[in-house]
C-alpha cells in the first residue's frame, strides 16, 4: 500500500473535532493527570494497565494519586468519558494512544525499556492503518525510532504511511500547585512531518501550547536536558552545603540573599539526597547512550556521585551532632525520620532519599521509626525490601520527646514544625523546613 494523504488527514479532522477516541498506557502519575485532560479536552478516554487493582479504582472512581480527588474523576466515568481496561486488544478500536510507562535503570544503571520494549509488542498485535502512537516515556535519544519504530513496523504496517509515531517527553510534577497538565507546554517530535502535525494537534487540546521541534530525537533530547539541569544544579549547592557547613555559613540564608539579584542566578536548594522518577535516573540514560559515540559525560556522573552522597553525610552529621551532645552517637539510639516521600506533599516514595537514609541509621546501631501522613505503611520496593510493610508512627508531641534525635527528610506542609521542635530533643533538619515555617530554637541543627 502506498502512502496516502488522506490517511492522516482523516484522522487529523477526528483529532481536530474531537471525535477520536484516546488510549493512554500506563495510569500512574503520568498517565492519570494526561487522560483527564483528554476528557477535559473533550475526547473520550480509555486507560489500559496492567495492574487490575488500578483499573477497577479509576472504573469506581476512586483516586489512587493523592494530588488527584476521588471527586475529579467522578464526572468523565459517569458521563462516560473515561473507563479503564486491562483488556489490550481494545487498542484497535483507538485512533491515538499515549505510552506512559517507567523506564528505570537495571541494577548496573545502564537503560531498562522492557516497560516500553512490551508496550510496543502488545500494541503491534492489535495495530491498524490510521492510528497515531505517542510516546512518553523518558529515554535516551533515538529510542522512538530505533527501538518502538521496528517493533511496531514487525507487523507489516510502515510509520508514517500506515500509522504515525511521535514522541513527547512527561513534565507532570506531581503535587505542583502552579503547575499541571493543561498549563505545560508540550514539546512534540514526530517520525515524519504528519506524525508532528498530528500530535501537535492532539496536543493543542489538552495543552496551552505546543512546541514542535525537528526529529523525535530532539524531543528526547529536550526532556533529558532538563532533568540534567536540575542534577547538576543541585549537585553544585549540595556541594556548596558541604564546603559552607565547615566554614560555619548557612547555605539557606547565602541562596535566599542570591536570588535577590534579578539577572544570571537561579536558585537551587539542598537537600538529603535526590528522589522521583526523574532526576536520579534520567541522566544515566544520556550517560549510556553517549559511550555509543565514545564520549564519557564526566560533568553528569560527577554530579551523580555528589548527589548520592548526600544521605551518608547527613547521617555522618547526625552522628557527630549527637556524639557532641550525648558522648554516645548513633549506637543504640531512637532516631525518628520525618517523611519518606521523595518530595513533601505527596505520596511517592520512588527512589526516595529516605528509605537510605533509614538504612544507613539503622546499619550504625540505632533503632529507626518513620512518620509520614502520607505513606502509612511502607510498600515494598526493588531496592529497600526489608523496610516493606512497615507503619508510620502516630503524631504525638510526648512519644516524639522519646527520640534522641528528629531527622526531617522531607518538608511535608502540613507537619506541625513548632510542636516538632518544642518536644524533640534534637532535630536534624535537611530541608530548611523549620526556618521556613518560621520556627527557630537551640536545638535545631542545619544538615
Amino acid at each position: 500500500m502506498d502512502y496516502s494523504p488522506a490517511v492522516a488527514e482523516a484522522l487529523g479532522l477526528r483529532l481536530e473535532a474531537c471525535e477520536a477516541t484516546i488510549g493512554v498506557i500506563g495510569l500512574g502519575y503520568v498517565g492519570m493527570p494526561l487522560a483527564l485532560a483528554g476528557c477535559e479536552a473533550g475526547y473520550s478516554v480509555v486507560g489500559l494497565d496492567v495492574d487490575l487493582d488500578k483499573v477497577k479504582r479509576v472504573n469506581s472512581a476512586d483516586s489512587y494519586i493523592g494530588h488527584i480527588d476521588s471527586s475529579i474523576l467522578a464526572d468523565p466515568i459517569q458521563n462516560g468519558k473515561l473507563r479503564a481496561t486491562a483488556d489490550f486488544s481494545e487498542i484497535k478500536s483507538l485512533d491515538a494512544m499515549m505510552i506512559c510507562v517507567p523506564t528505570p535503570l537495571t541494577r548496573q544503571r545502564e537503560p531498562d525499556l522492557r516497560f516500553i520494549e512490551d508496550t510496543a509488542k502488545t500494541i503491534v498485535q492489535y495495530l491498524r492503518h490510521g492510528q497515531l502512537i505517542l510516546l512518553e516515556s523518558t529515554t535516551y535519544p533515538g529510542t522512538t525510532v530505533e527501538v518502538v519504530k521496528p517493533i511496531l513496523e514487525s507487523g507489516g504496517l510502515k510509520s508514517g504511511r500506515d500509522f504515525f509515531l511521535a514522541f513527547s517527553p512527561e513534565r507532570e510534577d506531581p503535587g505542583n500547585q502552579d503547575h499541571n497538565t493543561r498549563s505545560i507546554p508540550k514539546v512534540v517530535g514526530g517520525d515524519g512531518a504528519d506524525a508532528r502535525r498530528l500530535a501537535g494537534i492532539l496536543y493543542g487540546k489538552l495543552t496551552s501550547r505546543v512546541v514542535p521541534v525537528s526529529s523525535t530525537q530532539t524531543a528526547e533530547a529536550v526532556k533529558l536536558t532538563e532533568n540534567i539541569f536540575r542534577a547538576v544544579n543541585i549537585a553544585l549547592v549540595n556541594e556548596l552545603k558541604v564546603i559552607f557547613d565547615a566554614m560555619g555559613i548557612d547555605i539557606w540564608e547565602v541562596i535566599e540573599a542570591a536570588k535577590t539579584k534579578p539577572f544570571g542566578f537561579m536558585p537551587f536548594y539542598p537537600g538529603p539526597g535526590l528522589g522521583g522518577h526523574c532526576i536520579p535516573i534520567d541522566p544515566f540514560y544520556l550517560t549510556w547512550k553517549a559511550r555509543e559515540f565514545d564520549i564519557t559525560t564526566r560533568f553528569i556522573e560527577l554530579a551523580g556521585q555528589i548527589n548520592s552522597a548526600m544521605p551518608r553525610w547527613v547521617v555522618d552529621r547526625m552522628a557527630l551532632v549527637l556524639d557532641k551532645r550525648t558522648g554516645r552517637g548513633l549506637r543504640g539510639a531512637r532516631i525518628l525520620v520525618i517523611g519518606l516521600a521523595y518530595k513533601k506533599n505527596v505520596e511517592d516514595m520512588r527512589e526516595s532519599p529516605s528509605l537510605k537514609l533509614v538504612e544507613l541509621i539503622e546499619s550504625r546501631g540505632a533503632h529507626v521509626d518513620y512518620y509520614d501522613p502520607y505513606i502509612p505503611v511502607v510498600p515494598t520496593t526493588r531496592d529497600h525490601a526489608a523496610l516493606a510493610g512497615r507503619h508510620s508512627i502516630a503524631w504525638d508531641g510526648q512519644q516524639i520527646a522519646g527520640y534522641d534525635a528528629v531527622l526531617i527528610a522531607t518538608d511535608h506542609d502540613n507537619i506541625d514544625y513548632a510542636a516538632l521542635a518544642a518536644h524533640a530533643k534534637l532535630v536534624i533538619d535537611t530541608r530548611n523546613a523549620c526556618a521556613r515555617h518560621g520556627v527557630s530554637a537551640a536545638n535545631i541543627v542545619k544538615a
